[in-house]
């Protein structure tokens, strides 16, 4: 071998790093457990059907969940609802110096108080009414038996036997059962409005750290955007909320003036009945209609016919002229959009459907007027 050959030095194994792998990664990629395999064929018919078959499973189950939590997340809606169109209130009392918790606290006591007068409203003559029924039924049966029509009646179609043969003991068990449903129905009902009353508070104490959660979530190129228009779009929901307070407001005034005119027993539940109804659209007026003509016509039948007429007369008014022009000058819907949304809003979603309709066509009709159209005008 020459002097000037040299021979080949090896060169020295590099010290391990941190991000060098030991153990039995490195043995697996040394080849000792074997040469990794290729991929799984994401167009392998198996694969395809697996997932595809557990892409049906969690849509069912998220589909179960949410057909199972439906009550549930209505009164969460409605409590949200409720809660954007208390904010400007909130607002405007934080405007005059008020800490965001006193001006919270003082909102929701409006509301309880409103809702406490309310049943104390109602609640007393509807016992006392119910009280003067019953004591007053012996003689009404007295004064039907001294008819001789009635007894005619009674004799010819053998009412008694009838009355006594249903009278047994599965008809008495079903009575027992509707009386149950009954107090489940009150129960639930009462439950429901905790609800929504506890979680319409905390909604309003915690509404601008939601809101900016919300806005968080948006990119950042877009995020002052979306916040101008959401926070515009969340004013027409307060302000449809003033407005149909203002409505139901008037309906109840105008009741109560008839109520006293006429003399009816107890003008102010009757009026609170009213105002409450008239804040569902469409059907709530007609509801409340049908409660003070009856009671008109339980006072006197010429009550009971001016009662119908005033109401028939209101609600065309209501609907036709004071609705849409409020609608109009708060919302800034056109009278048009305002009553189809409602009747549409009636017929797919119920009440529910009725109280948010008017916002969506408003908030429907700023993103077209502010998004949609100039990006078409662009193109």
């Amino acid at each position: 071998m020459a002097k000037d050959e040299e021979l080949p030095v090896e060169a020295p194994a590099p010290e391990p790093d941190g991000d060098t792998l030991d153990g039995p990664a490195e043995d697996h990629l040394r080849g000792r457990f074997g040469r990794p395999g290729p991929p799984l064929d994401r167009r392998n018919p198996f694969l395809l059907g697996l997932l595809g078959g557990l892409g049906i499973i969690l849509a069912y189950a998220i589909f179960l969940g949410l057909r199972n939590a439906g009550s549930i997340l209505v009164l969460i809606f409605i409590a949200l609802f409720l809660a954007i169109g208390l904010n400007p209130a909130v607002v405007r009392l934080r405007s005059w110096g008020l800490p965001r918790g006193l001006a919270v606290a003082i909102v929701a006591l409006a509301v309880v108080g409103l809702l406490a007068g309310g049943i104390i409203a109602l609640v007393p003559p509807l016992i006392s009414q119910t009280t003067e029924l019953i004591q007053n039924v012996p003689g009404y049966i007295r004064s039907l038996q001294r008819n001789e029509t009635v007894n005619e009646l009674v004799q010819r179609y053998d009412i008694v036997n009838r009355v006594t043969s249903a009278l047994n003991a599965g008809t008495v068990g079903n009575a027992v059962g509707g009386v149950v449903g009954v107090g489940r129905m009150l129960a639930g009902t009462v439950f429901n409005l905790l609800a929504v009353l506890v979680l319409t508070i905390y909604f309003m104490a915690s509404f601008d750290r939601i809101r900016e959660t919300g806005y968080s979530l948006v990119p950042a190129s877009r995020r002052v955007r979306v916040r101008l228009l959401t926070d515009e779009i969340l004013t027409k929901v307060g302000a449809y909320m003033v407005g149909a307070i203002s409505i139901a407001v008037l309906a109840g005034a105008s009741t109560w003036l008839l109520a006293v005119i006429l003399g009816l027993a107890y003008p102010f539940a009757l009026a609170v009945v009213v105002a409450v109804t008239d804040l569902i659209p469409q059907i709530g007026a007609t509801l409340g209609a049908i409660v003070v003509s009856l009671v008109g016509f339980a006072s006197s039948l010429t009550d009971g016919i001016v009662c119908a007429i005033f109401f028939i007369l209101y609600q065309q008014i209501e609907n036709y002229l004071i609705y849409p022009n409020v609608m109009r000058r708060s919302v800034k819907v056109s009278d048009v959009a305002a009553v189809v949304a409602a009747l549409l809003g009636v017929a797919l979603f119920g009440v529910i459907g009725a109280l948010v309709a008017i916002p969506m066509v408003a908030a429907v009709q700023l993103i077209m007027r502010e998004v949609i159209v100039p990006s078409q005008e662009a193109r």
